[in-house]
């Protein structure tokens, strides 16, 4: 759609993206849904900080395409996937920026989750493992 707004970030809304040296888990249901050690932290002005898990390292079987979608003027469209497994607590709990905007264009091919969709979000000290 040509109408919708394109934002860059800067200093009234900062977006910065770090590799998250931790393993990164995401267990719904008692499965791991996700588990990595490349994920991504994305921090958006005064939002909780996002992680970001690469596509690879999400065991794909346990989601469901969702027919939601949702649009960031900073990074662009979104498509979501539920996680069966969840029940309804887990619908649309995973999103994913497949053509993100050029400004956060390492969160390509990485999927995110609602921290209140799952049963747990959680960073391993890699030297801990």
């Amino acid at each position: 759609m040509a109408d919708k707004p394109v934002k860059q970030p800067g200093p009234d809304h900062p977006i910065t993206i770090e590799a998250n040296p931790a393993r990164v888990v995401v267990t719904v249901a008692g499965q791991i849904v996700a588990s990595s050690q490349r994920a991504l932290t994305l921090r958006e002005a005064d939002y909780p900080p996002v992680q970001y898990i690469p596509l690879a390292d999400v065991e794909q079987s346990l989601l469901a395409p969702s027919d939601h979608y949702s649009y960031c003027p900073f990074k662009g469209d979104a498509s979501y996937f539920s996680v069966p497994a969840g029940g309804e607590r887990s619908l649309n709990a995973v999103w994913v920026y497949r053509e993100p905007y050029p400004a956060v264009a390492e969160i390509k091919d990485h999927v995110a989750f609602y921290p209140d969709r799952v049963d747990a979000i959680t960073e391993q000290d890699p030297a801990l493992a």
